[in-house]
């Protein structure tokens, strides 16, 4: 090698150096893939709040919601992989959405680079009030007794709660309706509003309406009762099994992130889910912080993928 080309790969390992010594250096986007007032939202605003004094910049949250959870993180997979663009990245957006389209513009293996889980938690089983139903059991029972007059809400296509509602219409011999929204936000409003009767939802979003007794809770996905809300029961305890349901938040950037950049944000993004704030908001709405390295994310990513697609390839689920 010349001594030409030994002294341009120097420069250009310097100047690469540099760069990432002064990372960051402006204000740092994270795309959140669902509606304001989803549980990725919530997560999202809560989490930038600890991690911004943590990486030194702020963090600008970008709402992209719509078709599945693909529109936020086609957006990601996109951007320069120069640590200013990170996006939330729920379950379904990274284990299941991938199953259920026959086409996606991104591989997930190929076009991310995960960087870190940041929560785990049960989904909610809440109904309106106007719904005569006080158990899981009892909303088979009157669905088998009304058929076609009950419809179950998700915050998209494709997300844990759609799975989770595809689930219980199968328990009632498919006599309950899917509506699909854009959003955790709208499906709320619509359930508030009576439009529609049920929803699986992330404690974090749903709570609130729970505590406030604008909802009615009946259970959670989760094997134990939820310290947040000790007077729900699990799925189980409610006479249905099969609903044991773990959904995560992680975070991820543009695949071809470097190393040293990776390194900065993980570091960031754990102390940011261990500050006392963020874990006591989270253990407030029924979830847990978590973090981790980014292998281990990527690990996590993999097993619960294999489980929900076997779900979705049994159950025939398709989505255009």
């Amino acid at each position: 090698m010349s001594i030409f080309r030994l002294l341009l790969l120097a420069a250009i390992h310097a100047f690469a150096f540099a760069a990432h010594a002064q990372y960051p250096d402006k204000p740092i986007r994270l795309i959140v893939p669902q509606a304001a007032g989803s549980n990725t939202d919530i997560v999202a605003r809560a989490l930038a709040a600890d991690l911004a004094p943590v990486i030194g910049q702020a963090l600008v949250i970008d709402n992209r919601p719509g078709a599945g959870l693909i529109i936020g993180l086609e957006i990601t997979s996109k951007s320069a992989p120069d640590g200013y663009t990170l996006c939330m990245s729920p379950i379904g957006a990274l284990a299941i959405s991938p199953h259920m389209f026959d086409k996606m513009p991104y591989v997930i293996e190929r076009d991310f680079q995960p960087v870190s889980q940041l929560t785990n938690g049960p989904l909610m089983l809440v109904v309106s009030t106007s719904l005569p139903a006080n158990s899981a059991r009892e909303i088979v029972e009157y669905a088998k007794k009304n058929p076609g007059k009950l419809s179950f809400a998700s915050s998209t296509a494709g997300s844990p709660g759609h799975l989770a509602g595809e689930l219980l219409r199968q328990v009632t011999g498919g006599l309950i309706e899917h509506i699909p929204y854009k959003g955790g936000a709208p499906a709320i409003a619509d359930l508030l509003a009576g439009r529609v009767q049920i929803m699986f939802e992330g404690t974090s979003s749903m709570g609130p309406h729970v505590k406030s007794g604008k909802l009615r809770g009946i259970a959670v996905t989760s094997e134990k009762r939820v310290g947040a809300f000790p007077d729900l029961p699990t799925m189980a305890e409610s006479g249905l099994q099969g609903f044991d349901i773990s959904v995560w938040q992680g975070m991820v950037a543009p695949a071809g992130l470097p190393r040293p950049l990776l390194d900065r944000i993980n570091a960031a993004v754990n102390r940011a889910v261990a500050a006392p704030n963020f874990k006591t908001r989270m253990t407030e709405l029924g979830s847990e912080a978590s973090g981790g390295t980014p292998e281990q994310f990527a690990a996590l990513i993999r097993r619960d993928s294999a489980r929900w697609g076997e779900v979705i390839r049994k159950a025939g689920i398709k989505l255009q």
